[in-house]
């Protein structure tokens, strides 16, 4: 999942952004809505929190600009004014597809998310399985054979990219764009050291391989 966080308080920015990395997601920061909105035009985001009172262009009218759009993020609307008047408005008014007023507690927000996230994205099962491989997306519990297997938030969300392409292989590209966000230094060795790490709690051997030109995929 790919997130955008537009919210112009560094702090409650970066402890949202950091707390959603740690639940597999990928996520962007702007702090203002001239970045947001340029952020919006490069980048498929499934979600993005929008403050409302962001500098240069507010998330107001972000939220009206996307709502224009054919094809548009689900946009979760954040602000301190929790009277029900601006819930509406927001809503209905704006555009938007949820509304939480601050302070507002962390688990509530990772469920407006992920539920936003299943309405952006197609149907797919809680469930996926491959050659003895079960992933539970909804418990975040991974088992290989039947043995329960601890993976780090990036493994899981890996492991999950690949199960639901069913076999086949998914560009380095798109895998850095469904796990990982726009820090990632494209010089790095962190998507393979990730699927190297992956491939050895799965079993080893050629579980992952590794396609010159094609990318990473499942094998039985």
């Amino acid at each position: 999942m790919r997130v955008l966080v537009a919210e112009d308080h560094p702090v409650l920015a970066r402890n949202i952004a950091t707390g959603l990395r740690r639940q597999s997601m990928a996520v962007d920061v702007a702090t203002s809505g001239d970045e947001a909105e340029r952020m919006c035009q490069l980048t498929e985001y499934e979600v993005v929190i929008l403050d409302r009172d962001l500098p240069v262009l507010t998330g107001d009218e972000i939220c009206r600009r996307l709502g224009r759009q054919p094809e548009r993020p689900q946009v979760l609307l954040l602000t301190a004014a929790g009277e029900l008047r601006d819930r509406v408005y927001g809503l209905e008014r704006l555009g938007a597809d949820d509304y939480l007023p601050k302070p507002f507690d962390f688990a509530e927000l990772v469920a407006r998310v992920r539920t936003l996230s299943r309405r952006a994205a197609r149907p797919a099962p809680a469930v996926l399985r491959h050659d003895g491989i079960v992933l539970d997306s909804a418990r975040h519990q991974v088992t290989v054979d039947g043995r329960p297997t601890e993976l780090t938030p990036k493994e899981f969300a890996v492991l999950r990219t690949l199960l639901a392409a069913g076999g086949a292989a998914v560009p380095h590209r798109d895998l850095v764009r469904a796990v990982w966000d726009e820090h990632l230094d494209p010089r790095t060795t962190t998507v393979r050291t990730t699927v190297s790490r992956l491939r050895a709690k799965l079993g080893g051997g050629d579980v992952i391989s590794t396609d010159t030109g094609e990318g990473y995929r499942l094998c039985g």
